[in-house]
């Protein structure tokens, strides 16, 4: 069985070790952190990936950027 959690470093605690307890029992596991990064998540869906390559190359050549109108943010 593979199982998979996300979640923030301080929502750790101990009702998170027993839930992993309980649904491996006494089988012997692997734990691996790491920091999410939500570029390399999103790059993952090849739609998403070329709507956002599509996009910096916009902001790298100026084009078909919307700015808002400033005033509205005084």
């Amino acid at each position: 069985m593979t199982a998979i959690y996300q979640g923030k470093a301080e929502e750790l605690d101990q009702n998170f070790i027993e839930s992993v307890e309980a649904a491996f029992k006494d089988k012997e596991i692997e734990i691996t952190v790491y920091e999410r990064n939500e570029t390399d998540y999103l790059l993952r869906s090849p739609a998403n990936r070329e709507q956002l390559v599509r996009a910096i190359g916009d902001v790298e050549n100026s084009e078909n950027i919307d700015t808002p109108d400033q005033d509205q943010f005084q």
